[in-house]
């Protein structure tokens, strides 16, 4: 029953103070620091020499910052970082690859002290502590020696590795025992015929209040996109969905159910007393001072109420289409596409493959001053600046066909459809491209062929179809290899013999996967990345498909004209060592 991944924050509430709170300095005194880290990465060769000034201006004269940038936007490995950080600082580099995180350090050290001044301690030699850090100027370094009363022996890292580190030394064991141990006395009430257990408390240091907080502050550390509240026939099993895998991280008494559900359906402004019919809602919170939405959906299963939270860190900054990892060729043809005048671009895929961030990249590209931008959407994920973002609202008859027919008096240049669902969406929306709009919208679908046939599918004439569209993105997300316990081995002869069939001829012979370190939660993956087949429409498949041609058949023309299918762009990441072909596999369902 313990939570096996959880931060031990001593405070009942949800957020600890950390880095980037109100009133904190924010590391401007590290400017130095961040030009030298950057020069080093320049003479290393791991950062072009032009980028060094747009690198600098995006993180903003703070260490820590800077880091994440460099990391994220800008494609500098973890290792290279670290280097790079070491050079800049004077400090040796810590070797990540054979240290475990230890627990019982967390109890040496406040952990409020080091998520302040972004370091974890890693070693207790002797009574001193031996730590790595990511914003280590001196300054920093001399603060934190200060606010801990004690000098600590330092080691240049990463912060992505910091932030690992610190999540997996400060453990709630204790706390979640605490918390179940109060459940558990109410199984014996509920034993005893008692309704007790059904009461909801709206004390803020009630049990089920704690619960909820650490349940949901710890799956953002977690990087989780969703958690998952499943009664079962004799307890509650809590899971994460971490890089796409549903990762189980803690079971509890079914006596804590209903006070959960009840706790999380205030929270969401739904109807508590209302158990068989699907509820949708929302709430805000604070976790880390990070802002985060959570749209909440309750299903009725056959042990009670199933609930399923989507987490939507409003902190993290949009991302550009330039950075969705879409290959060079891939990305210069749809920039060029997105740009157009009118016309209707779909992003297909299942739920969960990154539609709607592909959607607000190519909101943030084609965003102008001197265009009006309007979306509607259920929700509305992000808000984005000098864009009108409408959210259907069924309850006032506000729908994605009405909604789109009230945009279209409303003198729109470019108009986003969070998804196509129905008929008469699909039919407003291709009107709309065909009526001088530029028409954005999801729909899922297996890949992008497949995409034109649902709207063909959904009664919408061909030639219409064929006239509107100009191009159709499908993709899906895969896991990508963890750098730091990355290893070579022996694919099986199968796994090479898709490769061999997939990858274009290629020759390669040294294949890697990741053998699972404390970084990557033993997983041998750590983060994501998209796979995209851009299938534009050519006046050949315009011909097709009028002509209702099979998918089958406009697959082998788009691919003699040139389009890279999924399979093909996955393999290619294969080649670059980016991901493994069992995830390819499994991700993509080759035959």
């Amino acid at each position: 029953m313990a939570l096996r991944k959880a931060t031990n924050d001593k405070r009942d509430g949800m957020a600890p103070p950390t880095a980037g709170g109100a009133g904190e300095d924010k590391g401007g005194d590290s400017v130095e620091e961040c030009v030298a880290v950057g020069q080093a990465l320049v003479e290393a060769g791991q950062l072009q020499g032009e980028m060094l000034a747009p690198s600098l201006a995006d993180g903003k004269g703070d260490l820590w910052e800077y880091g994440q940038i460099v990391l994220t936007k800008y494609g500098i490995g973890r290792a290279e970082y670290a280097q790079a950080l070491g050079r800049a600082t004077g400090l040796p580099v810590a070797d990540t690859r054979a240290v475990e995180p230890d627990t019982d350090l967390g109890a040496e050290l406040q952990e409020r002290i080091a998520r302040k001044y972004k370091f974890v301690p890693v070693k207790n030699d002797g009574g001193q502590l031996t730590v790595w850090g990511a914003d280590c100027s001196p300054k920093r370094r001399a603060d934190a020696e200060a606010a801990a009363g004690k000098k600590f022996q330092w080691f240049a890292t990463d912060p992505k590795t910091v932030t690992s580190f610190t999540e997996q030394t400060w453990r709630s064991d204790a706390d979640i025992g605490r918390l179940v141990a109060t459940f558990q006395e109410a199984d014996a009430a509920v034993q005893a015929g008692e309704d007790a257990v059904n009461e909801v408390s709206l004390d803020d240091q009630a049990p089920v209040v704690q619960l909820v907080s650490r349940i949901v502050g710890q799956a953002l550390r977690d990087r989780a996109s969703d958690i998952h509240i499943e009664p079962l026939d004799r307890d509650v099993r809590v899971r994460y969905r971490i890089d796409g895998q549903l990762v189980e991280v803690v079971r509890l008494p079914f006596s804590a159910h209903n006070p959960l559900v009840s706790r999380l359906k205030i929270m969401s402004s739904m109807n508590i007393v209302e158990k068989r019919a699907p509820q949708d809602g929302q709430f805000s919170t604070t976790v880390d001072s990070r802002p985060l939405d959570v749209r909440v959906s309750t299903v009725a299963t056959v042990f009670g109420e199933k609930v399923v939270m989507r987490l939507l860190d409003k902190s993290k900054s949009m991302v550009g289409l330039n950075e969705l990892g879409m290959p060079r060729e891939t990305y210069n043809t749809f920039s060029k596409i997105v740009h157009a005048p009118y016309g209707m671009v779909i992003c297909a895929g299942p739920t969960g493959a990154g539609k709607t961030t592909t959607l607000y990249a190519t909101l943030l590209e084609i965003n102008e001053t001197g265009k009006n931008v309007t979306t509607i959407e259920d929700p509305v994920e992000y808000v984005f600046p000098g864009i009108n973002q409408v959210q259907t609202n069924a309850r006032a008859g506000l729908t994605f066909a009405t909604g789109l027919k009230a945009l279209l008096r409303q003198d729109p240049d470019v108009i986003l459809v969070g998804e196509v669902r129905d008929a008469d969406t699909a039919r407003i929306a291709v009107q709309s491209a065909l009526t001088g709009h530029f028409v954005l919208s999801s729909l899922h679908g297996n890949d992008s062929v497949s995409a034109v046939h649902r709207l063909l599918d959904m009664g919408i004439e061909a030639f219409l179809v064929a006239s509107a569209v100009v191009a159709v993105v499908s993709q899906r997300l895969v896991r990508r290899l963890c750098d730091n316990c990355k290893e070579e081995y022996t694919p099986t002869a199968d796994e090479i013999a898709v490769f061999r069939q997939h990858s274009g001829g290629s020759d390669k012979v040294h294949f890697f996967r990741g053998r699972g370190c404390s970084y990557c939660s033993n997983t041998g993956y750590h983060g994501r990345i998209g796979v995209y087949e851009l299938l534009r429409i050519t006046p050949e498949l315009r011909r097709l498909i009028v002509g209702w041609a099979t998918t089958e058949e406009l697959r082998r023309l788009a691919v003699a004209q040139g389009m890279r299918t999924m399979l093909r762009e996955a393999m290619q990441l294969v080649e670059d060592d980016v991901t493994t072909i069992p995830e390819v596999v499994k991700t993509l369902f080759t035959t």
